[in-house]
């Protein structure tokens, strides 16, 4: 008996003490990338504006599981993203929802009028719960999600400068 009250006291006191750690990691998480294009920011727009460019830049576009509904709506394998067409044409906005979690992106197109580069800056924002498991889980948000952003970011510089990409990038 005296052991099992001490188990109990025990994983409460460490539920308690992951609890605490956990409340001190933020509520919105923000995984970014960017890279440098060398030509306009009109010929990268048509391919960051809606899903027929998409198509032709990120990874695993073309399965099966990606069903395009418009050029401002998709569902990539249960998760719905629709691109908000209301905000400036040099920023695209869009939000992704599934069952349980909800993030918004951007894909803001930056130059100056000096400067033949022009910088293409992708973005993911999400808010967690306070739960630690959810805390926890998102300090892999910028592994996972960094990792697939620089190579499809790699893929849109590729396209637009019309250079092949590394064999190790293709896949």
């Amino acid at each position: 008996m005296r052991f099992l009250k001490l188990g109990l006291i025990s994983a409460v006191v460490l539920f308690a003490v992951v609890t605490f750690i956990s409340l001190l990691f933020p509520s919105t998480v923000i995984v970014s990338r960017a890279v440098n294009i060398y030509v306009p920011k009109d010929s990268i727009v048509p391919l960051v504006k809606d899903f027929n460019g998409w198509k032709k830049w990120i990874n695993g576009m073309e399965k099966e599981s990606v069903k395009i509904l418009s050029a401002t709506e998709a569902n990539l394998a249960g998760t719905t993203v629709i691109i908000d067409t209301t905000g400036s044409v040099y920023s695209i906005r869009s939000s992704w929802q599934n069952k349980s979690k909800k993030m918004s992106s951007a894909i803001n197109v930056l130059n100056d009028s000096a400067s033949k580069i022009t910088i293409v800056q992708w973005e993911f924002e999400q808010h967690i719960k306070w739960y630690p498991w959810e805390k926890f889980a998102s300090m892999m948000n910028d592994k996972i999600l960094g990792t697939m952003m620089e190579t499809n970011l790699a893929r849109l510089k590729s396209i637009a400068e019309k250079t092949p990409l590394p064999s190790t990038m293709e896949n």
